[in-house]
């Protein structure tokens, strides 16, 4: 079965794009330029451009057209399967240990999102803690990442974890200060497409997804306590763990 004719349009782009034709930061020919050289209705030339906007291949630009978009050097993020502390409290990723927040946490009462009200045990309709903060380079304020802590309400309601200044080390030090302590940890890595209100917060171009670290927090006896969802544009960064060799994988005498 043959595709339509936007896709088929719309892959000899992408092949011209990743031949060099048209390289990163140049535009594509106009929309009549392309629906002329393919024979096609100007319409299905837009649908053609529009599939590649939405990969992130190219973004349109008033007055500039349609650009292809330079693609950044990943930054890697090596997590090293570890909890260090500063003086600042702990922290989990030696490369954006000198990040800060950008702004005073935004504090509210809500239900969580699907995914991490089922880690938390909430109900669908059930109000948690809610902890929001961007993060961000120190020198140049530029938002590089989007932290939001989930609390049950039971365990946050009334105490100082619910109070845009946690004090000294944060809420973790604040939960074992609780006696819930001492804290484990446990992440997984994945992604998603951002909201309109996160692409916006990190500046992302339509078509790049977000990489998502989902961080549990649990007590010594297994009860969970918060689940950290942190976001970075995938476009930017990338997770690294270094690979070391079980005794089994001895390379043979």
């Amino acid at each position: 079965m043959n595709d339509p004719a936007y896709r088929q349009v719309a892959a000899d782009l992408r092949a011209a794009i990743e031949r060099g034709r048209y390289p990163q930061g140049t535009a594509l020919p106009k929309i009549t330029d392309i629906a002329a050289d393919a024979g096609i209705a100007k319409q299905t030339a837009r649908e053609a451009v529009a599939e590649l906007e939405a990969e992130g291949l190219v973004e349109v630009i008033r007055r500039r057209g349609t650009i292809v978009r330079i693609r950044q050097v990943k930054r890697r993020l090596t997590r090293a399967r570890q909890v260090f502390r500063d003086e600042r409290g702990y922290y989990f990723d030696p490369t954006a240990q000198p990040w800060i927040a950008l702004e005073a946490p935004a504090i509210g009462w809500e239900p969580a999102p699907r995914d991490v009200a089922a880690v938390l045990g909430a109900g669908p309709e059930e109000e948690v803690l809610v902890r929001d903060r961007i993060m961000g380079d120190p020198q140049t304020r530029r938002p590089l990442q989007l932290a939001t802590s989930f609390l049950p309400a039971a365990l946050a309601r009334g105490s100082r974890l619910a109070e845009k200044d946690t004090g000294p080390g944060g809420i973790y030090d604040l939960l074992e200060a609780m006696g819930r302590g001492p804290l484990v940890w446990e992440e997984s890595v994945g992604a998603r497409m951002p909201t309109p209100t996160e692409a916006v917060r990190l500046a992302l171009p339509k078509g790049v997804p977000l990489l998502r670290i989902m961080r549990t927090t649990t007590s010594p006896d297994g009860q969970v306590l918060e689940v950290n969802d942190t976001r970075m544009s995938a476009d930017e960064f990338e997770i690294g763990y270094s690979v070391t060799r079980h005794p089994s994988a001895e390379p043979p005498r």
